[in-house]
């Protein structure tokens, strides 16, 4: 249903996500009398919740690699607040029978080229140093566990990590959300926020709900306040799926581990089975002017006919699989591609948010960390730099526009041709965008 008239609440969520679910959630978990509103401005699931990848891992920061570039005295601590992270995420699946296909298969990050090595190398023994079950493939090893000409070498990380189907997952929280007793309101889009002091009102096209705190769940989207995309770009993600494949198609892959994939191209692809033995592969993202969260490209099926061709490069030896869905969704992504947390209206308002990809799982631990700090705890944790900083700054339109597009370009073929695109990719790194 959609909100109709005014109502109250102790705590209002913006956006019926996993960020917003997983926050409902923990909030009546620790205090069942916590009178819990969301407003979602279509479907809960209907963005990139419903759309993702749905490669599941301990990490809260984009990748051991990544944390460990933007927060490296952090590191341990995320490491055990990753960990934490993911038990808590199964304990909620298993205790509410949630039926979301997960399988603990674990993940595996391939090379497609001999140059992508050594940077292989460098992430397992970071990982091997913080005790995960990881091992390093060479090429025949790799080709092993999943065949293609392209990957060059593998590192596997064989525990707490897997695939999910991220639609399913969106709904059983839905469930559990509503059988603790949070208020959900479907196709009720936020149309403003009023600061009245000790309060803030969000309107709505036909309400208003007003509460002493407010969580901004809205990612890609940006709702909240004006302020919020000066540090979020929404970029498009798309993805293809197959029909489900034979026996003696699965056998040309040899995919029997049957990981969550994804390889180290600088613009990466990734990829999953589902339980029918279709291909998830996504990848190619896209920026359409002034944050465009649903380009009219995006919905013309020209617009995946590139991503096709990189998986018949990855799997030439499918040139009889036909693709049967194709769909695209935002992507918050931000200067550091790791989750933060914005404070506004007096603290009243936070806007947990910039996963850049990485949300399956991270969404728990983004709500968990914005609930605290929007409730004003304290502890070491909510000291470490994660949740006290802020990504660097990106430059409104034009100049957001004209910058996304040169990347993109460079970034298609930076690694076949170089020249002029890695001069641009290193600039933009020095920027801060991790490329």
């Amino acid at each position: 249903m959609h909100l109709v008239g005014p109502t109250d609440a102790d705590l209002v969520i913006v956006g019926g996500g996993f960020t917003g679910l997983w926050a409902a959630i923990l909030a009546k978990q620790e205090n069942p009398g916590r009178d819990v509103v969301i407003i979602e401005a279509g479907k809960v699931g209907h963005g990139a919740s419903g759309r993702p990848g749905g490669v599941v891992s301990t990490s809260v920061m984009h990748g051991l690699y990544n944390a460990n570039r933007i927060f490296p005295n952090d590191l341990a601590a995320l490491e055990r607040l990753g960990k934490a992270n993911l038990d808590g995420w199964q304990k909620t699946i298993d205790d509410h029978k949630i039926d979301a296909n997960l399988e603990w298969t674990g993940e595996m990050t391939v090379a497609v080229a001999n140059s992508h090595l050594q940077e292989l190398q460098d992430e397992y023994e970071l990982a091997k140093r913080h005790g995960h079950n990881v091992v390093l493939l060479d090429r025949e090893q790799a080709q092993a566990e999943l065949a293609s000409p392209i990957f060059e070498g593998a590192m596997w990380s064989r525990e707490r990590s897997g695939i999910v189907h991220p639609a399913k997952l969106a709904w059983g929280l839905k469930r559990v959300a509503l059988s603790l007793g949070v208020r959900i309101y479907e196709h009720t889009p936020m149309t403003g926020v009023e600061d009245n002091g000790s309060t803030l009102t969000i309107t709505t096209h036909d309400g208003r709900v007003k509460a002493p705190k407010m969580l901004f769940a809205t990612n890609a989207w940006n709702a909240g306040h004006k302020k919020i995309k000066s540090r979020i770009v929404a970029v498009r993600d798309r993805v293809i799926a197959t029909e489900p494949l034979t026996e003696e198609q699965l056998a040309r892959l040899g995919w029997k581990n049957r990981q969550g994939v994804y390889d180290t191209r600088t613009q990466l692809n990734y990829t999953r089975l589902t339980s029918d033995n279709r291909i998830i592969f996504g990848g190619r993202v896209g920026y359409f002017f002034n944050n465009n969260t649903d380009p009219v490209q995006d919905r013309q099926i020209e617009t995946y006919e590139r991503l096709a061709g990189y998986f018949f490069n990855t799997f030439p030896q499918l040139h009889d699989v036909k693709f049967t869905h194709a769909w695209s969704g935002p992507i918050d992504l931000t200067m550091r591609l790791a989750v933060h947390f914005q404070r506004y209206y007096g603290g009243k308002g936070i806007y947990a948010g910039g996963y850049s990809g990485f949300g399956v799982t991270t969404t728990r631990f983004g709500a968990n960390i914005g609930l605290d700090i929007l409730d004003g705890k304290t502890g070491p944790d909510l000291n470490l730099d994660f949740a006290r900083t802020l990504p660097n700054w990106i430059p409104p339109e034009p100049f957001r526009w004209i910058g996304a597009k040169l990347t993109m370009y460079a970034l298609d073929e930076v690694d076949q041709k170089g020249g002029w695109r890695k001069l641009w990719i290193k600039m933009v790194h020095r920027m801060g965008f991790p490329l």
